[in-house]
């Protein structure tokens, strides 16, 4: 115990004149920047934004008010994008992390050697006419290869592609439940209930149709199947 207590933890001193005690700084700052950039990465990078802006679009279908509450959407949502990104983490771990750990790379290279990975990944669901948008802005040549495509501009294109893809899913989630509230309307003018909401009424038919059909089972595996 006492041994522990009397490990020396390294100085982090900005002003030193020691060039090797700067580096080591510098490398702790841009350590602790991309770790506080970490949740921009994961939704911006990875499946999380298109599955969880469908679960969202689930809950408000249903008008369920908030349930399932945002931490079980969200929450969902990680867990889903772990599966769906489980064989791009295990690449990056291979080419990137394990290395840099033993040594082998530096962290320029491991950089370069994780980016690939998710370029792969990013670029298969990545509109062309999106990419296009952000390299044709930035006065970017046609790239030859995946490895020409700057992640300044695959980044954007790729989180609006993302976007696209989750409304258009959202969209054909909406049209049953618009369906039943369109019908539960009707019937209401037609009994000359108007005074009387018809989300109220229509909730529970929405609730039965969605048990019924399984509604989760299908969502989710058309979030699979999507990618």
């Amino acid at each position: 115990m006492i041994d522990l207590l009397m490990v020396e933890i390294p100085a982090l001193d900005i002003f030193s004149d020691d060039p090797a005690n700067l580096t080591s700084t510098v490398q702790l700052l841009l350590l602790l920047t991309v770790l506080s950039l970490a949740p921009g990465i994961l939704i911006l990078m990875t499946s999380f934004t298109r599955i969880v802006i469908v679960l969202s679009f689930v809950r408000n279908g249903l008008a369920t008010q908030q349930m399932p509450p945002n931490q079980v959407i969200v929450g969902l949502a990680l867990f889903l994008t772990f599966f769906v990104m489980a064989p791009t983490f295990s690449a990056v771990n291979e080419a990137a992390l394990e290395p840099l750990f033993e040594g082998e790379l530096s962290q320029e290279e491991a950089f370069e050697a994780a980016a690939d990975p998710m370029k792969e990944f990013m670029a298969e669901h990545t509109r062309e006419q999106d990419l296009a948008l952000f390299m044709g802005y930035a006065g970017q040549e046609q790239p030859d290869s995946l490895d020409d495509i700057p992640l300044t501009s695959l980044v954007p294109a790729f989180a609006i592609s993302e976007l696209k893809t989750a409304f258009q899913i959202g969209f054909m989630i909406f049209v049953p439940f618009l369906v039943i509230d369109m019908v539960v309307a009707s019937v209401l003018m037609s009994m000359g209930m108007m005074m009387l909401p018809p989300v109220m009424i229509a909730l529970p038919f929405k609730v039965l149709l969605f048990v019924m059909v399984d509604g989760w089972h299908l969502v989710i595996r058309s979030l699979l199947l999507s990618f």
